[in-house]
């Protein structure tokens, strides 16, 4: 919801094979007798060093990979890959920052690292020397399901709408931020927002739960005595779009502006109206957008109501204090990069990944013609983005962004750019030799004394056994 979000030495292969893992050996206090009570571990630093450890290989369920060179993905030549390195050198910042505390086991992570410190050395790049850098740091492999040679492309903005910090007659709708009562069961740090996944439940007393609220019951109230509110808009409807985009920024009658992103959910699942709309022939498949969706529970705002119902989940928000100039932040927790930055399925990738992305988009228009050739940032996640080869485009804020996102619903190529150290080829250059024999048993094998041939005629001949007395 924080989104609602090369081929040297490879065969043409779908499965990459990668290092082994060496086992370290035994302490020998372990084999001590269990009436000795056994020392702590030293505890350890999990500070990467940019070396996969360990060195395994990408696992994604139901997925191929097919190594492409540079040279054969089309648009990548012509691409802005200074613009593309602007916004993976942000997404560095998160990552080598992160490096000492992360406990991401995934391959690409620990790898990613690496390159991320040779960026931050080298710096701002522009034309050449930034194309040249992905393609001397990473290996591109073709990216998607195993029944589907294509992925799918949605797209996100930053709505901008107006609001008040006091309920009015005009504005009533209440925007609101986390209640206390709302648990994640498995997120363990307080301070952090909920991750868009995993269980969310009402807690109503020590040790016990229930499901928490959904959009019907908040909608008629079951929040209004909390002091939870953030702000209040015009129009429910307002509200639920910018749930399902992750954020916003509200206007306020004072003429500051409050700058609001994804906090919590209520754990219920994420439904889309427009699939609803479609499913009762309201509004025909190939006719739909948010655009449409909007129009439609403008003119029907009964049947808006109980549209929007048809959604269960409900996204609560925090104020993140963003200047009007910086753009909004996606999960990893950097400045999104409009028509840069995407959200993906973060249960598979690493944020900061790059993949070049190869669709004909509705951009200039609302026909698919725009050819979008670009080299993309993962920096983002949403419930709604399930599966390897799947994005949401962010395009920025404000109505112009959202009219061109809500049109986007295509197919598109996936070329994900996987670090050298993942390559089979250059991890197998780097597998340590096995350990040399010990000095002690070559020695003995060379002064062992060799036993002399002894001819045929004077080998010695077996007597025949003796007959046994009867």
């Amino acid at each position: 919801m924080a989104a609602v979000r090369h081929a040297r030495g490879f065969g043409r292969v779908a499965v990459l094979a990668l290092c082994c893992l060496l086992a370290a050996d035994e302490d020998a206090s372990a084999r001590r007798s269990h009436r000795l009570k056994a020392k702590p571990a030293p505890a350890q630093v999990n500070e990467f060093t940019g070396k996969p450890n360990p060195p395994g290989p990408i696992r994604f369920p139901d997925t191929r990979f097919e190594p492409v060179a540079f040279s054969e993905i089309d648009g990548w030549a012509a691409d802005d890959h200074a613009a593309a390195y602007g916004a993976f050198l942000a997404s560095c910042r998160a990552v080598v920052g992160s490096a000492k505390t992360s406990r991401d086991t995934r391959p690409v992570y620990p790898a990613l690292v690496e390159i991320c410190r040779k960026a931050r050395t080298a710096g701002t790049l522009t034309g050449e020397p930034a194309r040249k850098f992905f393609e001397e740091n990473f290996r591109a492999l073709r990216v998607g399901k195993i029944d589907d040679p294509n992925g799918f492309l949605t797209g996100y903005y930053e709505p901008i709408v107006d609001g008040s910090r006091t309920m009015t007659d005009d504005f009533k709708v209440p925007l609101y931020g986390r209640p206390h009562d709302l648990v994640h069961m498995g997120r363990k740090r307080k301070a952090e927002s909920f991750p868009n996944t995993g269980r969310v439940v009402r807690r109503i007393a020590r040790g016990k739960y229930v499901p928490y609220f959904d959009r019907a019951a908040i909608e008629d109230g079951a929040l209004a005595t909390r002091n939870l509110e953030i702000c209040y808009l015009k129009d429910a409807n307002d509200l639920l779009f910018i749930q399902i985009q992750g954020s916003a920024r509200v206007r306020l009658t004072d003429g500051s502006l409050l700058r609001v992103n994804y906090d919590a959910h209520n754990g219920h699942p994420y439904t889309p109206v427009g699939r609803i709309l479609i499913e009762r022939n309201i509004i025909a498949r190939e006719d739909m957008s948010m655009d449409r969706i909007r129009k439609w529970m403008a003119e029907n705002p009964d049947g808006g109501k109980e549209l929007r119902r048809q959604n269960k989940s409900y996204v609560f928000f925090r104020n993140t204090g963003l200047p009007e100039s910086e753009e909004a932040r996606g999960a990893q927790g950097v400045p999104l990069t409009s028509g840069r930055s995407i959200a993906v399925d973060r249960a598979l990738h690493v944020y900061g990944t790059p993949f070049f992305i190869a669709g004909d988009l509705p951009i200039a228009s609302e026909t698919s013609n725009t050819k979008f050739r670009r080299l993309m940032i993962a920096q983002d996640t949403g419930s709604a983005i399930v599966g390897p080869a799947r994005a949401d485009i962010y395009f920025g804020a404000g109505d112009e962004a959202g009219k061109v996102a809500g049109r986007i619903k295509n197919p598109a190529q996936f070329v994900m750019l996987m670090p050298n150290a993942l390559d089979p080829i250059e991890a197998g250059r780097k597998m340590p030799l096995p350990a040399p024999r010990p000095a002690t048993a070559a020695k003995a094998q060379r002064e062992a004394p060799q036993a002399e041939a002894v001819p045929p005629d004077k080998q010695a001949v077996p007597l025949p056994r003796a007959r046994p007395k009867s």
